[in-house]
């Protein structure tokens, strides 16, 4: 199909990966459109990064079919690598190398004739805001600057569609906003963007699509703002009685709720007004020991999905 313009530029179709009997991905289906910035969350383990790793061509897919830029996964994953770009989830920089010098070398696999090359580099390393770092050594740099390096190698060879494992684990805040904001930017000029990520906050921001994955499948897809109204409710009411006025609690509380969770002593309601659930918590004198009402958010459908048990 060469350079078609594709509308959906994966199409996956009962996707399933095995490992040693082992089955990381379990049958699950989905497109991408073009111009989306879809987004892959999950509890480790769920099966995010194999996914990924599938996408652009790591890891062959044990069944089913799946499609990049209407390239077939199996037979053309050479064209697809020229056409994407990717953010893997371990920091894989060259370290004998300068921060330049890194994206020059990159540029070379592309075929990118030196001068374009250097251009390209320079315009992406003012891009991230490393310009002044264009001739230190990649060991002098932060983890949030290897971070951004690696962004900007990824764009080197102006990608339709950029993958990005979780780009920013274990940054602190400012890197994660300038990361944020770089990407944002790209989203206005059409790129393609697909992210796995732990952060609620990132996925919000970042995504116009989710999907929710745990133990291999997709459980359930939309958007942060669907999959708000969808499980939860607008606002959230959190609150904590004396221990013998629980039961009494859920009485009177559950009747005027969409949804409620038990957390260890705190219970949590879900309605479209939490101010009128503490309202009547009020007026049937229960003995509150904490109380917070607050905007529900993404992190409460996927705890609810998903659970709260710890994941290795």
């Amino acid at each position: 199909m060469g350079k078609e313009k594709v509308e959906n530029v994966v199409i996956a179709e009962h996707l399933t990966k095995q490992y040693d009997g082992l089955t990381a991905v379990n049958d699950i289906s989905f497109q991408i459109k073009r111009g989306e910035r879809f987004g892959f969350l999950g509890p480790n383990g769920a099966g995010k990064t194999t996914t990924i790793k599938m996408l652009y061509g790591m890891s062959p897919p044990t069944s089913g079919k799946l499609s990049v830029l209407g390239l077939d996964v199996r037979k053309q994953v050479r064209e697809i690598k020229k056409r994407i770009g990717v953010v893997p989830q371990e920091t894989n920089l060259d370290t004998e190398l300068s921060v330049l010098d890194n994206l020059l070398v990159y540029a070379n696999y592309f075929g990118i004739p030196k001068n374009a090359a250097r251009k390209r580099a320079e315009e992406l390393l003012d891009f991230i805001h490393l310009e002044e770092r264009a001739n230190t050594m990649v060991d002098a740099l932060s983890g949030g600057m290897k971070r951004r390096l690696l962004l900007a190698r990824a764009l080197i060879n102006n990608p339709e569609l950029l993958i990005l494992d979780e780009p920013t684990t274990g940054l602190d805040p400012q890197a994660r906003h300038l990361i944020w904001d770089r990407l944002m930017s790209l989203r206005e000029q059409g790129v393609t963007i697909i992210i796995t990520t732990h952060y609620m906050d990132e996925a919000s921001t970042l995504c116009n699509i989710l999907v929710i994955m745990d133990e291999g499948k997709i459980i359930t897809e939309g958007s942060p703002a669907e999959l708000i109204a969808r499980y939860t409710s607008q606002e959230a009411l959190e609150i904590r009685v004396i221990p013998d006025q629980t039961q009494k609690a859920l009485d009177i509380l559950i009747p005027k709720s969409k949804s409620y969770e038990a957390q260890d002593e705190t219970l949590v309601f879900f309605a479209p007004s939490a101010d009128e659930l503490l309202k009547t918590a009020e007026e049937a004198k229960l003995k509150i020991e904490y109380v917070l009402v607050r905007r529900t958010t993404l992190e409460d459908v996927f705890l609810k999905l998903t659970g709260r048990r710890l994941r290795d």
